[in-house]
């Protein structure tokens, strides 16, 4: 069985699934691969005119890297290797440009976080939750997610997210701007079809340039190089006991 799955529909949207409904949709390298892979063929591809990222079943979107994998990098070398990869998948994702979507169908945490917050628009079904639990796991944000939700909300609204590390509700994500629409039904593909027919009307040509004078403004500001000095503080705390004890006790539960 596949780790994640791309598919097309007839009017121009890429749906991209992480297809690991029993680790709770978790990121391996695979999925990784696969990620990179979408990326680039909607940005290339003319037909495709919108992205949407969400997770196989009803618990989880995603619940950030997979921790039976990336327990094994034991060096800070290691884990930067690691980090800086989907750090720069994260950051061509929110410079692609067409419109991405979060479709949040259940609990999306850590890394998850991270990768909903590089996509344009997150929606979420009713019962979802998020957070930035990274902090309770003596780490940070080790995508450049961070760097990213500072350019998403104000920063008092951030940094409380980031600085709690609570698993919060779709209502205070929307209350907060985090999640710009919550769908009023569980059926989130359905849900999410509706906003893009009602919300996303611009012909490609008018939402590339909107992008591009986006990408312009990150460019001046250095995202990518910021979101790299995010990923290498995270790599340094990767390696300390904190973040290893934290580690091992999440493996000791599974």
């Amino acid at each position: 069985m596949s780790k994640y799955i791309i598919s097309r529909d007839d009017k121009g949207t890429v749906w991209f699934t992480i297809n690991r409904p029993e680790k709770w949709n978790a990121i391996d390298y695979d999925v990784m691969d696969g990620l990179a892979q979408v990326i680039n063929e909607v940005e290339v591809n003319d037909d495709d005119r919108v992205l949407v990222i969400t997770g196989a079943g009803q618990k989880a979107f995603c619940s950030g890297g997979d921790l039976s994998v990336f327990q094994h990098l034991k060096t800070k070398e290691e884990a930067h290797r690691m980090l800086s990869r989907m750090g720069m998948i994260l950051h061509s994702l929110a410079t692609l440009s067409k419109p991405t979507i979060a479709l949040l169908n259940g609990l999306a945490i850590g890394g998850g976080c991270e990768l909903a917050t590089a996509c344009d628009y997150r929606l979420a079904s009713p019962g979802s939750r998020f957070g930035f639990v990274q902090g309770k796991q003596g780490i940070t944000t080790g995508w450049g997610g961070a760097t990213i939700l500072l350019e998403r909300l104000p920063i008092d609204q951030a940094y409380h997210l980031l600085l709690t590390g609570e698993i919060y509700t779709a209502k205070e994500g929307k209350e907060v701007g985090f999640i710009q629409h919550v769908l009023s039904l569980d059926n989130t593909i359905k849900g999410c079809e509706e906003f893009i027919s009602k919300e996303i009307l611009h012909t490609s040509l008018v939402v590339k340039a909107y992008k591009k004078v986006v990408n312009m403004k990150w460019a001046h500001t250095g995202l990518k190089e910021r979101m790299l000095e995010e990923i290498k503080e995270c790599s340094a705390l990767w390696v300390t006991r904190e973040h290893l004890e934290a580690v091992s006790k999440i493996m000791q539960k599974e």
